[in-house]
Formats: C-alpha cells, structure tokens, sequence
C-alpha cells in the first residue's frame, strides 16, 4: 500500500512547487524495504510514468492532468497551489501509483524502486529488473 500524504508548498513565486510525501508500507519480497518515506514533486511522478512506458511491457496508467489553465496569469486565486487543485492531484497521484506499484510486471522495474525507496531520484540510473535474493 501507497499513501501520498502531507503536501507542502515550497519557495516564492515562479519558484514555487509543491511535493508530497510517498510512503510505502508493503510485505512483499521484491521490495527490500518493509516500509520507507520519500518526498516527490508531480514531475518526479511523470519521470516514473514515462520511464515505465520506455522501460516496462505494461501500459501504464494516465497521471491526472498537467493543470494547465491554472498556470495562466492574472488568476483571482492561488492556481495549482490552491487547496483543493493539491488535494484532487495528491488523489489521483496516489490511484497512479498504486495501480502501478500492485502490477507485477512494474514490481520488478529498478525506476519503481527507486522512485519508493531512494531520497533522491537518479535520473541517470540503468534501467533493469530487479531480482530477489
């Protein structure tokens, strides 16, 4: 199981973004952390999808979407980082990556894995399985 949880808003105007905490609490044996916290950002959650889709024999869920109306200027309201936009896209994020966490086939991709469990994203990874002991 995949929470994501405890949004927060981070910087000052066009340097703003929010991210959200993923924590995974699992028991299977191809995870080799039981349970672990990281923090990412909606980009990091299209780097996972479009690394799976490169990578991965699964069709890969749609993310909820890029939000792009409330990027335009001269808004009456705080645009994505409005409460309500943060916590319809922490929903449909959390859906994403739990269908894609509870397939089987994505279970083994190294990107998975490191999108759960590792602090920091290294996006110059080698793509692979990864194998249990």
């Amino acid at each position: 199981e995949i929470d994501v949880c405890n949004p927060e808003t981070h910087g000052i105007a066009n340097k703003r973004y929010t991210d959200y905490e993923v924590v995974l609490k699992t028991n299977l044996p191809i995870f080799r952390v039981q349970e672990s916290s990281v923090r990412r950002r909606y980009s990091d959650f299209e780097w996972l999808r479009a690394e799976l889709e490169k990578e991965s024999k699964i069709i890969v869920p749609p993310l909820p979407g890029k939000a792009i109306k409330r990027l335009l200027p001269f808004r009456g309201d705080d645009g994505i980082f409005e409460e309500d936009f943060i916590e319809d896209r922490r929903q449909g994020i959390e859906g994403f990556i739990n269908k894609i966490a509870g397939h089987p086939l994505a279970q083994n991709e190294k990107c998975l894995h490191m999108f759960l469990t590792e602090p920091m994203i290294d996006k110059n990874y080698v793509p692979g399985k990864v194998r249990t002991h």
